[in-house]
C-alpha cells in the first residue's frame, strides 16, 4: 500500500486529510504536538482499515522532525507523500508584533515545512520518485492586511514550492501546494492576535470567529480533497474555496484589491 507522512494530522485539515486518505487506501504516519488528538484521529483512521504510526513532533524543531521520518521509513520502509500542514496563524499590526512572534510563526510556518523536506528528501532521490505537498494559504497569494507575519511564512511557503518543483521534477518529484483561505476548524485555537491593547486584540479574535462560520471559509474537507487532487493529478496548485476569486482578482488587479483592502481596514 502507498504511505503518507501528515505533518499537523490530528485536528482540522490535517485529520480531514488523513481519513480521506485512509479512505483511498494509504498507510499513514502522522504527526502533531498534542499525543492524545494525535491517537484519536489515529483511531478512526484504523477504524476505516489502515495501518497509522503516530510521532508527537513540534516541526519547529529539527530532530523531533529527524525521529518522525527516521521512526516513517524504519516502520513502513518507504514514503510514497509528504503532506506539510503544520502551521499557525497570526493577526494584528505590525508595530504590537514582537520578534518572539515573528520567530515562532517563522519556526513553525517555514522551518517546519524545510525540516521535513530535508529529512525525507534522500530518501526519494534514491527512489527517484515521491510526492512533496505543502499547504500555503491564500495568504501566500496576495497580501492581508494586518497579517505581514503570517504573509510572509506563507509567501515563502509558495516559493519554497515553486521553485523545489522546477528543481526535482526532472528527478521524478513532484512538489506541489495547496492554498486555502481561513479555515472553519480548529484553526482559533492555535490563531494567535496583537493589537494595542487586549481589547483590540479581543475584537480581531472575534472578527476572525465572524468569518470562520461564514460560507468564505474553506471547510476542511475541501481542502483534504484539494490535497488529494493534487497528489492524484499531480498538480502543481490547487487553489480553494473563495480563495480562487481572491488571488485571481489580485493577480490580474493588484492596485484595485490593494486599495480595496486598505479601506476594509480604516
Amino acid at each position: 500500500m502507498p504511505s503518507a507522512i501528515i505533518t499537523g494530522g490530528s485536528q482540522g485539515i490535517g485529520k480531514a486529510t488523513a481519513l480521506l486518505f485512509a479512505r483511498k487506501g494509504y498507510d499513514l504516519v502522522l504527526s502533531a504536538r498534542q499525543a492524545e488528538t494525535l491517537e484519536a484521529t489515529a483511531a478512526e483512521a484504523r477504524a476505516i482499515g489502515t495501518k497509522v504510526l503516530t510521532v508527537p513532533c513540534d516541526v519547529s524543531q529539527e530532530t523531533e522532525v529527524n525521529n518522525l521520518i527516521s521512526k516513517a521509513l524504519e516502520y513502513f520502509g518507504s514514503i510514497d507523500v509528504l503532506i506539510n500542514n503544520a502551521g499557525v496563524c497570526m493577526t494584528g499590526p505590525i508595530e504590537n508584533t514582537s520578534l518572539d512572534d515573528w520567530k515562532r510563526v517563522i519556526d513553525v510556518n517555514l522551518w517546519g515545512y524545510i525540516h521535513t523536506i530535508h529529512a525525507l528528501l534522500p530518501h526519494f532521490l534514491v527512489r527517484s520518485a515521491g510526492t512533496i505537498i505543502n499547504v500555503g494559504s491564500i495568504g501566500g497569494k496576495l497580501p492581508l492586511p494586518e497579517m505581514t507575519v503570517y504573509c510572509t511564512s506563507k509567501y515563502a511557503i509558495t516559493g519554497l514550492t515553486e521553485t523545489l518543483r522546477l528543481e526535482l521534477k526532472p528527478k521524478g518529484i513532484h512538489v506541489g501546494a495547496v492554498h486555502p483561505s481561513a479555515t472553519n476548524s480548529n484553526f482559533m485555537e492555535r490563531a494567535q492576535f496583537r493589537g494595542s491593547s487586549e481589547q483590540e486584540a479581543e475584537k480581531r479574535r472575534n472578527s476572525m470567529s465572524s468569518f470562520l462560520e461564514s460560507p468564505a471559509a474553506s471547510k476542511p474537507e475541501d481542502v483534504a480533497n484539494a490535497i488529494w487532487d493534487a497528489v492524484k493529478h499531480q498538480k502543481d496548485e490547487v487553489v480553494v474555496g473563495s480563495g480562487l476569486f481572491m488571488s485571481a482578482a489580485y493577480k490580474f488587479f493588484p492596485g484595485l484589491m490593494q486599495l480595496a483592502m486598505q479601506t476594509s481596514k480604516q
